[in-house]
């Protein structure tokens, strides 16, 4: 079982940045691949952001240049600083992890971007 934790949403105006952070338990994190997806107001879930065990990254087109996935493995967390952010940036992210064929999720945190 595992258990995700997100945090450090909130309201920021165009242009602004924030700093999200997932906060996993369980064991064996280290090993696992971790991503953030995103899903805004009438849209499918889509992916953000990834990073696997040795910390190769992938972005989605839309978020490359202005966002950062990094992860801390001492401290079992994943994080996603997003710069430049722009209205259709508004979302719940979501944090996720996988075991196996079964994919986790977190609770989401909220994000919007608005003047």
């Amino acid at each position: 079982q595992v258990q995700l934790v997100e945090s450090g949403g909130g309201l920021v105006q165009p242009g602004g940045s924030l700093r999200l952070s997932c906060a996993a338990s369980g064991t064996s994190f280290s090993i696992y691949s971790m991503g953030w997806y995103r899903q805004a107001p009438g849209k499918q879930r889509e992916m953000v952001a990834v990073i696997t065990n040795p910390g190769i990254t992938g972005y989605a087109d839309s978020v490359k240049g202005r966002f950062t996935i990094s992860r801390d493995n001492t401290k079992n967390s994943v994080y996603l600083k997003m710069n430049s952010l722009k209205p259709e940036d508004t979302a719940v992210y979501y944090c996720s992890t996988w075991r196996g064929t079964i994919q986790y999720w977190g609770q989401g945190t909220q994000v919007t971007v608005s003047s």
